[in-house]
């Protein structure tokens, strides 16, 4: 049968730019087509950004990489066009099972909340996202956007200069150069533009090696993550199952260190261990095997001059959580529209230090969840294995010892709380929707709160007066007008009013927070926009 990775989905094609006599420019090259670098040139090309991905492959990536997709990478997906046919293609999920040796510690559901429009989370494999994502590109290319992928076209130089990058590109056909007025940096965990220009990446390296294997086998395993600590198939390490899409199966065990990396992926050792772990009665194959270790690190900054970093190629977790590939997508919500803004000549450059700023607060909130959990994984001494048993043990009788097993504190957005384009705070209303925080779903008769603020500045008011618009420094925030009774649930309620009779927010393009008050104040929502856009 024939992968989706076997054949080129962006074949090498000669472009305007390999003229001689030519040296381009554009607006924004991304390197890397991977999930995120697909991400950030979808959201550009939406808002009209001219750009340009170079890939040195022409296809997705091989196996399924990443596969655990939360809610609010979901939300983003939406904004670009293409969240349903995640939804459609992936597995949905919100239960998960803890086990310690043959025994069940405990279950937990992460409940969907009322009234919101995706589920927690969905596995789907990443090749699967990425051909969506390509997809998407060529429908926006039909309708007109400026948007280009270049497959086998490989950066091979990159030169910095105050107001431009230009990169030296090589193709079959030969090498050429163009500039970008912004370079992003999407080329992974072993970026090759972070090595030319010499910048490095600091962290913590974990010495265990995992067993990566995608199975295929009809079993009646139901939706669920399960996680083994000392299971008798994998002794005095861990493992875990977790179902895709196609009747494929992603299962993670870990051999520890010291281990002879190539021995361990041949199939006449990997098939025992499965059997170990799935019974005789089980008919599998497999589709795809791989080993690794991991690091927890990330670049002290993300913007260097006009070259800026996103997903592994700026930050690195262990993949306990998933926190990995959601964490890059939101790199990429973050970015677009502040290049935008700056771009159009309506916000100034220092906007994108903002990026940095809030990114890498996720980036570090991101690798304290992550070393937590690989210490509670992996323990490294006799006294921390004695706790961490200990801690399993009551977690099947005490509710009160669960919340100290962690085999992976799972995705979430990061609220940027101390942002500098936030607003101080005039709201009385609950802490999940105040300043830096994304925006809660919420029901509104057929249709769902998210899907009407969009991908631009807007002030949303409940139960309040305010103008149709707001225009401050060239940037226009259009009003979406709601009143509680819109949404019989109360859930609008409940997530942003509280108590409060009224409330109007301001919410900008990546759907964070940026104020809040009871009622509209022209003078202080003028503020708060000149905020949001790194004018104050």
């Amino acid at each position: 049968m024939t992968k989706i990775f076997d054949t080129p989905l962006y074949a090498y094609e000669r472009s305007a730019d390999q003229e001689e006599g030519t040296r381009a420019r554009h607006s924004v090259v991304i390197i890397g087509a991977g999930p995120v670098g697909l991400t950030t040139a979808i959201d550009l090309a939406q808002q009209g950004v001219d750009v340009v991905v170079l890939d040195d492959n022409d296809r997705v990536s091989f196996g399924s990489r990443a596969i655990c997709f939360a809610k609010r990478p979901l939300e983003i997906f939406d904004r670009l066009g293409c969240g349903q046919k995640m939804v459609d293609q992936g597995v949905q999920w919100h239960k998960g099972k803890v086990f310690f040796d043959t025994r069940e510690v405990y279950d937990f559901s992460l409940t969907e909340e009322q009234g919101h429009k995706r589920p927690a989370f969905i596995n789907l494999q990443q090749y699967k996202l990425e051909q969506i994502l390509v997809e998407r590109i060529r429908t926006l290319q039909e309708e007109g956007a400026p948007v280009e992928i270049r497959g086998r076209n490989k950066v091979e130089a990159v030169g910095q200069h105050d107001d431009h990058v230009a990169l030296e590109v090589e193709t079959p056909e030969g090498s050429y150069t163009i500039e970008a007025d912004w370079l992003v940096a999407c080329d992974g965990a072993n970026s090759a533009t972070r090595r030319m220009l010499g910048i490095g990446f600091d962290g913590e390296v974990f010495e265990d090696n995992f067993l990566i294997a995608d199975v295929v086998m009809e079993a009646d395993f139901p939706s669920e993550r399960w996680f083994w600590f000392d299971p008798p198939f994998n002794q005095g390490q861990s493992a875990l199952l977790h179902k895709q899409p196609d009747n494929l199966w992603r299962i993670d065990l870990q051999l520890g260190r010291d281990i002879d990396k190539e021995r361990e992926k041949r199939p006449e050792n990997v098939l025992p261990r499965l059997r170990a772990m799935l019974g005789d009665k089980v008919k599998f194959s497999l589709d795809w095997i791989s080993i690794y270790s991991f690091q927890c690190s990330r670049m002290d900054r993300f913007v260097h001059g006009r070259t800026i970093f996103a997903g592994d190629s700026a930050h690195q977790v262990s993949p306990f959580g998933a926190r990995g590939a959601n964490s890059g997508l939101q790199d990429a919500d973050n970015l677009a529209w502040k290049l935008k803004l700056v771009l159009d000549g309506a916000a100034p450059p220092t906007l994108i230090d903002s990026y940095h700023f809030e990114r890498a607060q996720a980036a570090d909130e991101n690798i304290r969840h992550s070393t937590n959990a690989t210490e509670f994984i992996t323990p490294k001494t006799e006294m921390s294995h004695i706790l961490r048993d200990a801690v399993l043990d009551l977690s099947m009788h005490h509710a009160f010892a669960r919340p100290m097993v962690n085999s992976g504190r799972l995705s979430s957005p990061c609220t940027y709380d101390d942002s500098r384009l936030n607003s101080a705070d005039a709201l009385q209303a609950p802490a999940t929707t105040r300043p830096g925080s994304p925006c809660m779903d919420a029901p509104l008769g057929d249709g769902h709160l998210l899907d009407l603020l969009g991908n631009k500045f807007c002030l949303l008011t409940i139960d309040a007066d305010a103008p149709d618009s707001l225009t401050e420094g060239g940037v226009t925030a259009h009003r979406v007008s709601l009143s509680i009774k819109d949404d019989p649930t109360l859930t609008l309620k409940r997530q942003y009013l509280g108590n409060c009779p009224s409330g109007v927010y301001l919410i900008r393009p990546d759907q964070h927070v940026a104020a809040r008050r009871e009622a509209y104040d022209e003078p202080h929502f003028r503020a708060a926009l000149r905020r949001a856009t790194g004018k104050e």
